[in-house]
């Protein structure tokens, strides 16, 4: 009797146990599709990459890989099997690639991107840095040396990394650029986190145009009658709001919730509770840059201004007029981690901060607005200015200490080293499950060709 209870108490404990692994599975479900065919939808039809060299290195990891995914090519969209799970992303001319999340296709296909977004020039036919005719003037770097790095970095990958771009300025001209054969200067590059830089810019033209102001509590209706009511923009964009988050990559957490599983990103963040007191506490945090861009949206009557904002006022301004900055399923822009531009536009957009917020001697950015971008949060140790991260916390001990830099997922970086006069771009994918990128040795050589 006592061996038969034995028996169906461990029989009874591993049905337990499969059915909670099968719940959690379950739930991990729509994050394992969702990545696979939200990524590899952008990688065809906004990078105009390959499926199998998609495949074969940005999603070949984890439970990602082994995704079964189908690219309709006609109604460009991709779908992503894995066990009894599946995900949907399509793309929309001028919104990129979105993630069905509890919205139809139907309605999504409807929406369209606004018309007069268009630069009005070509930038084949116009000089660096608005356009592409590069000049051949000499800055007095050592370019043997500096080819040589190049080469390192990206036919030999000996920095442990995999770099599909590079691009060095100096004194504001292109002094290399390389790209890996399957990539040239015309591929949109996804910049992940570094997002979050080109969301400091558009809150600074509306801060410059008076129409928002840092120092004021964000107007989230929600959060009124409690301490989220005192949380600013400022607060916000130097990650000080206190509200709760989980930042991990790794497993089912807000991150990977929210860019995989949730219609509308910024209300995932926003109706988060206060885990410390507004201003006192710095922790990483997406949610927050997603929280920034709704307040962005709703300074505006219409979507359509909203959309138009961010080219006509920022990116055709600063010879970007191809990048596209994807959106989620309410329409929000994804300003966490969801610009697709090419490794000059990447270029251009630093250079826009290494200026003092000028660009061909259009005054973009309010005077001040880089300093305090690049001045650190008050409990960050050191380590993040205004959604820029800073190296005054030694992140590089190679480079200088007032270096600020947009940082992405997988390797994706801008540093931007004023004294030196220095821009640094690095695009590709370099996880960090195999060390990541020596991205300090890296910039120690490029520093010495100075």
């Amino acid at each position: 009797m006592t061996r038969k209870r034995v028996f169906y108490g461990v029989l009874s404990l591993l049905g337990a146990i499969i059915i909670g692994a099968a719940i959690y599975l379950n739930s991990l479900l729509p994050i394992i599709t969702g990545y696979a065919a939200k990524n590899l939808c952008s990688a065809v039809f906004v990078s105009d990459r390959e499926q199998a060299d998609v495949e074969a290195v940005d999603l070949n990891f984890s439970f990602i890989k082994y995704n079964r995914n189908s690219v309709n090519y006609d109604e460009k969209s991709v779908t992503s099997h894995f066990l009894w799970g599946r995900s949907k992303a399509i793309f929309r001319d001028g919104f990129g690639v979105t993630l069905i999340r509890d919205i139809d296709e139907e309605t999504l296909r409807k929406a369209r991107y606004p018309v007069g977004t268009e630069a009005g020039y070509s930038q084949d036919t116009i000089d660096w840095p608005l356009g592409d005719i590069l000049p051949d003037t000499l800055t007095g770097i050592d370019m043997a040396a500096l080819g040589d790095i190049t080469k390192r970095l990206v036919t030999d990958n000996a920095y442990n990394g995999n770099a599909f771009a590079f691009l060095v300025l100096h004194k504001g001209i292109p002094v290399a650029e390389a790209y890996k054969p399957q990539f040239d200067q015309d591929t949109r590059f996804l910049s992940w986190s570094m997002a979050k830089s080109v969301i400091n810019a558009l809150i600074g033209i509306q801060v410059k145009e008076g129409k928002m102001d840092i120092s004021q509590p964000a107007a989230i209706e929600e959060w009124k009658g409690d301490e989220r009511s005192k949380i600013t923009l400022n607060d916000l964009m130097q990650m000080q709001s206190g509200l709760k988050w989980n930042e991990d990559y790794g497993n089912r957490s807000d991150i990977t919730l929210m860019l995989h599983c949730e219609k509308d990103m910024s209300r995932f963040a926003y109706e988060k509770p206060l885990e410390f007191p507004v201003g006192t506490h710095w922790y990483y945090s997406s949610g927050t840059t997603n929280i920034v861009s709704n307040l962005l949206r709703n300074q505006f009557s219409a979507d359509s201004l909203y959309f138009s904002f961010v080219h006509k006022q920022l990116f055709n301004r600063i010879g970007m007029p191809d990048a596209i900055f994807e959106v989620d399923p309410s329409g929000t822009i994804v300003g966490s981690s969801y610009l697709y531009a090419t490794a000059r536009d990447y270029a251009r957009f630093a250079l826009l901060f290494r200026n003092d917020g000028v660009f061909c001697g259009d005054r973009i950015l309010p005077e001040g607005w880089v300093d305090y971008s690049r001045s650190e949060a008050s409990a960050s140790n050191g380590e993040y200015g205004s959604f820029f991260w800073l190296n005054k916390g030694g992140e590089v001990p190679s480079a200088p200490e007032n270096m600020y830099m947009c940082v992405g997922h997988d390797g994706q970086r801008i540093y931007i080293m004023p004294d030196e006069e220095l821009i640094v771009v690095i695009l590709g994918y370099s996880s960090t499950s195999t060390g990541g990128m020596d991205f300090d040795r890296l910039l120690k050589d490029i520093l010495n060709t100075l």
